[in-house]
């Protein structure tokens, strides 16, 4: 489970094993039980979230959108194995 980045004590992970075939980029996000799910292509969305608000959502997607480029950047690497 590689961790791209931490932002506010939320990591910022993708699983090693993500589907066969592979799920298109996105980026999982987790404190202690509060976790979500984005995708970033083909659009950046929530895929799915607990325990946290539509606000906190809200900076979560927008942080995973401004790093869009850092969390490719490691997809494609740990991907390319």
């Amino acid at each position: 489970m590689p961790v791209i980045f931490r932002y506010k004590g939320l990591r910022f992970f993708f699983y090693s094993n993500e589907g066969d075939p592979r799920e298109p980029l996105h980026i999982h996000i987790r404190k202690g039980e509060a976790v979500a799910k984005f995708w970033l292509a083909p659009v950046p969305i929530v895929a799915e979230s607990y325990a946290l608000t539509s606000s906190e959502l809200k900076e979560l997607l927008k942080v995973a959108v401004k790093n869009k480029e850092i969390i490719r950047r490691y997809w494609d690497e740990h991907f390319s194995q």
